[in-house]
């Protein structure tokens, strides 16, 4: 219950400041700052009424919304693979983050959007570059929370896995990763929520569909109703990700001991 009052207070709270946004809107008369009702009936016209073989979902929701979501998923999933492989190794290592931690410093200080010439111009206008660029910014906070996290493992532990000379790989798996679960879910929160950046700013440059895409179209037309509407599509896509992830961290670190249940 007390859950269920504080996730309407939360819904509360947003339908007041929508009310607000709306009022606002009308006052200022501006054309440049659509009310909430002409950015929602810009949504239907532009995501619903297709036919009933596609669930009543335009086109533009398979050409533009889905390869983008596929996108942002394809590439944050292939950093969370990458930076947990690779943040678990040299974690472990004796002397790998020594080597490699300035590496690291300096690789994740390069802005990711400064790249995007770049992998424009190795892999060429297509969904590789769009890729390269969401796992590059993707891929940071998870290898470094990794990192933190295997390292952190406590000592008992390996000394008792030690004296029992457990392997190597059952020693990672079942002890080293499940203690640094929480720091890594920690990093695929944060990276998730720049994968979706970078997805929409590798999508405004020399892409030919995907919601970035399709929001520099509609400025340069002066669609800003259209506009808007996909500006709040990715604030709900943040959310819905968000939301979804937390559910998996939840669920995967229930056997933790004192855990409360995790927020929004």
């Amino acid at each position: 219950m007390t859950k269920l009052r504080g996730l309407a207070k939360s819904w509360a709270v947003f339908a007041v400041a929508v009310v607000v946004w709306e009022v606002a809107t009308r006052l200022a008369g501006s054309v440049y700052f659509p009310p909430p009702t002409a950015i929602l009936g810009a949504a239907g016209d532009m995501w619903l009424g297709g036919p009933a073989h596609q669930l009543g979902l335009s086109d533009m929701v398979f050409d533009d919304v889905l390869p983008s979501l596929g996108r942002l998923l394809a590439g944050w999933l292939l950093a969370a693979l990458i930076g947990v492989a690779v943040g678990t190794a040299v974690g472990r290592s004796r002397y790998g983050a020594d080597y490699l931690g300035p590496v690291f410093a300096f690789l994740r200080s390069v802005p990711p959007i400064m790249l995007i010439p770049f992998f424009l111009v190795i892999f060429g206008i297509n969904a590789t570059e769009q890729l390269a660029a969401i796992v590059f910014s993707a891929l940071w906070p998870i290898l470094l929370n990794t990192i933190d996290g295997v390292r952190s493992v406590d000592p008992v532990k390996t000394d008792t896995a030690r004296s029992f000379r457990t392997p190597r790989a059952l020693w990672i798996g079942m002890v080293v990763l499940p203690a640094a679960l929480p720091k890594i879910f920690a990093g695929l929160r944060v990276s998730l929520s720049l994968a979706l950046v970078l997805m929409v700013i590798s999508e405004l440059i020399g892409a030919t569909n995907g919601i970035g895409y399709q929001l520099i179209n509609d400025q340069r037309l002066y669609e800003f109703p259209r506009m808007w509407a996909g500006i709040v599509l990715l604030g709900v896509l943040g959310y819905a990700l968000n939301r979804l992830l937390l559910a998996v961290e939840e669920r995967v670190l229930g056997w933790q001991p004192g855990r409360e249940r995790v927020g929004a």
